[in-house]
């Protein structure tokens, strides 16, 4: 079994940085690209930021230039290094990893999702 547990949110005023992480643990395991989703109330879940194997990034319109996607492939962990919150950064963050367990395909993980709220 390998599983995701994110970390690091809370509530914070505007304006404010948090720093999400997210470590897979579990048996024998390889992991592909790495990425962090959110979900707002009332919204659907939306892609904020993916880093592939060999680092590459990708982001969203909405949080390019404030927030920052980084890896330890040692430790096998993603992170989310969020500054200049806004109030509409508010939502339930989620990390997502394609892992491939040994003997088997790669498959799409989640974590459970940490809440992150940013207050005006």
């Amino acid at each position: 079994q390998v599983q995701l547990v994110e970390s690091g949110g809370g509530l914070v005023q505007a304006g404010g940085s948090l720093r999400l992480s997210c470590a897979a643990s579990g048996r024998r395991f390889s992991i592909n690209a790495m990425a962090w989703y959110r979900q707002a109330p009332g919204k659907q879940r939306e892609s904020v930021a993916v880093i592939s194997s060999d680092g590459s990034t990708n982001y969203a319109d909405s949080v390019k230039g404030r927030f920052t996607i980084s890896r330890d492939n040692a430790k096998n962990t993603v992170y989310l290094q969020m500054n200049s919150l806004k109030p509409e950064d508010t939502a339930v963050y989620y990390c997502n990893a394609d892992i491939r367990p040994v003997g088997m395909g790669y498959g799409a993980y989640w974590g459970p999702g940490t809440q992150v709220t940013v207050s005006s």
